[in-house]
């Protein structure tokens, strides 16, 4: 049996997993904090590790993804030290399957590039992937699965923050459904548009993508959300085929066996 820990180290969290095989036994999620040392980042590791009564020396391999620059090369230095053990990280060179049909190669995203990986191993294609975090992130893969490109637009809570920010009279609300697309209040009103708004931005898109992605037959295409917002939206809409929390953690154990195999 093999042990493998994933880390995906995104803008705002860092997900972990730890797979057992080919099946996740635990996960965990930490804050971004580019701040930190790299003895800071092994006592973190450390601990939530431990908090699921996992030792880091159970581990026989290591894959990492990121989109933080700042922090790849001390991620990487932290979990060499914790855990004895290089880290494969995903970038150029790394084999993943698929072709990447990008005017400029290195600009994707390597979560962007294991999202398709697993989406396309799991479900087939053609496929959207839909991931609804920091920035809501649209990739089209094809049935032979080649990535073809996306689109990029600001997340729920970006686009929060920046209207709590630029205006004087508006205050932080809770990021839930309202009973009403027309809010009889502020707060109401608020939510409708973030909530309700991000939901129709997301079915617009899904649509025009679908469309260009199989211009043929566009129901035939399989769309799966993934991201810490995806569930929140999942209940606002029903134009995701599949919910997978997650896919990008998955991707990296497939990329990995991939590249040790």
């Amino acid at each position: 049996m093999t042990s493998l820990l994933a880390v995906d180290i995104g803008n705002t969290n860092i997900t972990i997993g730890a797979f057992e095989d080919q099946v996740i036994s635990a996960t965990w999620r930490l804050g971004t904090r580019e701040t930190r040392t790299v003895d800071e980042h092994i006592w973190a590791l450390q601990g939530v590790l431990r908090s699921k009564n996992v030792e880091p020396e159970s581990f026989d391999a290591v894959v990492l993804c990121s989109v933080v620059p700042p922090l790849t090369e001390d991620y990487v230095k932290a979990l060499s030290s914790l855990i004895n053990i290089e880290p494969l990280v995903i970038g150029p060179g790394v084999r993943t399957g698929i072709r990447i049909h990008y005017d400029r190669t290195q600009d994707v995203g390597a979560d962007r590039i294991v999202d398709a990986v697993a989406a396309h191993q799991i479900y087939g294609g053609p496929i959207i992937v839909v991931d609804i975090g920091t920035a809501t992130v649209f990739d089209a893969i094809t049935a032979d699965g080649d990535y073809i490109g996306g689109a990029i637009s600001p997340g729920l809570e970006i686009a929060a923050d920046a209207m709590f920010r630029n205006t004087s009279q508006l205050r932080r609300v809770e990021m839930v459904a309202p009973d009403h697309v027309i809010g009889k209040s502020t707060v109401a009103s608020m939510q409708s548009g973030f909530v309700y708004g991000f939901a129709a931005l997301i079915e617009g898109m899904l649509t025009r993508f679908k469309s260009e992605l199989n211009p043929s037959n566009p129901n035939e295409v399989t769309v799966v959300a993934t991201g810490g917002l995806a569930k929140l939206m999942s209940e606002q809409t029903d134009y995701f085929d599949h919910i997978n929390p997650e896919l990008t953690l998955i991707g990296l154990r497939i990329v990995y066996e991939m590249n040790n195999n």
